[in-house]
């Protein structure tokens, strides 16, 4: 009966190469990264959604102001006339500062954003690369400790001192690799609190401002209005009053 051979195989190193700790601090601040670089990637995608909504409103207010001015009742009504025309213009208006809103913030906040986001690829291909070494030393290392348990013949101590010339690289670049990460990590995390802050305070400002004058076309839109101070109850009762005497034309009444 003849005896199968079981080739010789390299597993895992018995000897902890890497402190528990050490491997928890790793992970604890490469998830904080990835969670920042979710977290990037999502806020430029609702700032993108955001003013691309923002750009179709105005957009969409000064079609509606020129469907209106183009209505046959223009030409039939003056005062209707200079009320469409006022809107027009203020909707005119409005579209040219919320097109320097989003230019702004396209600017200082969409911009950055991305710039940031553009970081983590290199960020993650340097920690891929951390994992290959900390396999590459795992592997060595355990060929190392079965070199170690074997009779110390000849060829065997020569092999056991071969395998320790070809871990002692493999050691050392895996643990400069590690070092640069657990040292930089933290300190790209930290960063982005400098790196965003002037980018939300310029979307504030973008805000203010825009709001600022769209407090002030407004309030002039309003003054050439025929009734400035008319209660919006007041223009409700108004309008149900004369779709009450629509409602009343024999070509509309109900069969």
């Amino acid at each position: 009966m003849s005896t199968l051979r079981i080739p010789f195989k390299i597993g895992q190193p018995k000897k902890q190469i890497v402190p528990k700790t050490v491997e928890r601090d790793f992970e604890r601040e490469y998830g904080k990264l990835q969670q920042l670089e979710e977290q990037t990637k999502r806020l430029q995608k609702d700032m993108r959604k955001s003013t691309d909504a923002d750009l179709a409103m105005s957009k969409s207010a000064v079609k509606i102001s020129l469907d209106l001015l183009s209505n046959p009742l223009c030409e039939q009504d003056q005062d209707f006339l200079n009320m469409v025309t006022a809107l027009d213009t203020a909707m005119k208006r409005m579209d040219a500062f919320n097109q320097e809103k989003v230019n702004q913030i396209q600017k200082t906040v969409i911009e950055p954003l991305k710039k940031f986001g553009s970081v983590f690829p290199s960020l993650n291909m340097a920690v891929k690369r951390r994992e290959q070494a900390l396999q590459d030393y795992r592997r060595l290392q355990a060929k190392v400790e079965k070199y170690e348990e074997k009779e110390k013949t000849g060829p065997v101590l020569a092999k056991l001192h071969q395998a320790r010339e070809e871990l002692r690289p493999v050691r050392d670049d895996f643990e400069a690799k590690n070092k640069q990460l657990l040292d930089e990590m933290p300190r790209f995390y930290n960063s982005r609190l400098d790196y965003f802050q002037p980018s939300f305070e310029s979307l504030i400002r973008a805000q203010v401002v825009y709001y600022s004058e769209m407090h002030k076309i407004f309030g002039d839109l309003t003054q050439q209005l025929d009734q400035p101070g008319c209660p919006d109850e007041q223009r409700e009762r108004e309008n149900e009053a004369r779709l009450s005497e629509l409602r009343a034309l024999s070509i509309v009444a109900d069969d």
